[in-house]
């Protein structure tokens, strides 16, 4: 009787240490499938064009030069007229991160800066010079800086930056909805976002 009553407890220490083996074998598969799947979808969201817009200008360009000292001025202008087009993106596969599969916890550590790409179109009107001041290569090349540096300044003082700061917030949401439907904790540096309102807070 003993000797049957022996072989029970021995069964079931053996059954229960296979059991508790088996769990924590599936467990950490699903822990490492977890870290992947959160990896694998940072990893493609790529480059991501949140904004577009676009600016139409008409630029006046003067450019004087004196002949002889200051006894004569030779004046050459040009009438341009642009039309911009404008996007910002992020580049979201730089994002620096960190994933600690013992806490569960999906650390953002770093977000790119914002991508702001200007493609002005620039026609030439009522272009006059003589030759003694004629139009070069430098002149062309000068509008085209001004234009680009006119247009810089219209950007940041639209609302392009803000509404992509928020498309931004958008997507970086979708990472706190993956970590949290996975039982993870996600956080920006070393703060953790509990709810979508808390990218909202972020200082980008």
């Amino acid at each position: 009787m003993r000797k049957i009553l022996f072989g029970v407890v021995i069964t079931l220490i053996v059954l229960f240490t296979f059991k508790y083996c088996g769990d924590k074998r599936e467990d950490k598969i699903v822990l490492q499938e977890s870290s992947s799947l959160i990896q694998e979808q940072i990893k493609n969201v790529g480059k991501l064009i949140v904004t577009e817009g676009h600016f139409s200008e008409v630029f006046n360009y003067k450019n004087s030069k004196d002949i002889f000292g200051d006894y004569f001025t030779s004046e050459k202008k040009a009438l341009v007229v642009v039309n911009a087009d404008v996007t910002i993106a992020y580049d979201l596969s730089k994002i620096e991160f960190e994933v600690d599969e013992k806490t569960k916890t999906l650390t953002i550590l770093n977000i790119p800066k914002e991508e702001i790409k200007i493609s002005p179109d620039l026609e030439y009107y009522d272009i006059q010079a003589d030759f003694l001041n004629p139009f070069k290569a430098k002149d062309y090349n000068d509008i085209k800086n001004i234009v680009k540096a006119s247009l810089s300044k219209k950007v940041e003082a639209s609302d392009l930056k803000a509404n992509s700061k928020n498309r931004l917030i958008s997507e970086l949401s979708k990472f706190y909805i993956l970590t949290n439907s996975l039982g993870w904790t996600l956080k920006y540096n070393e703060n953790p976002m509990q709810s979508i309102e808390d990218f909202q807070k972020i200082n980008l």
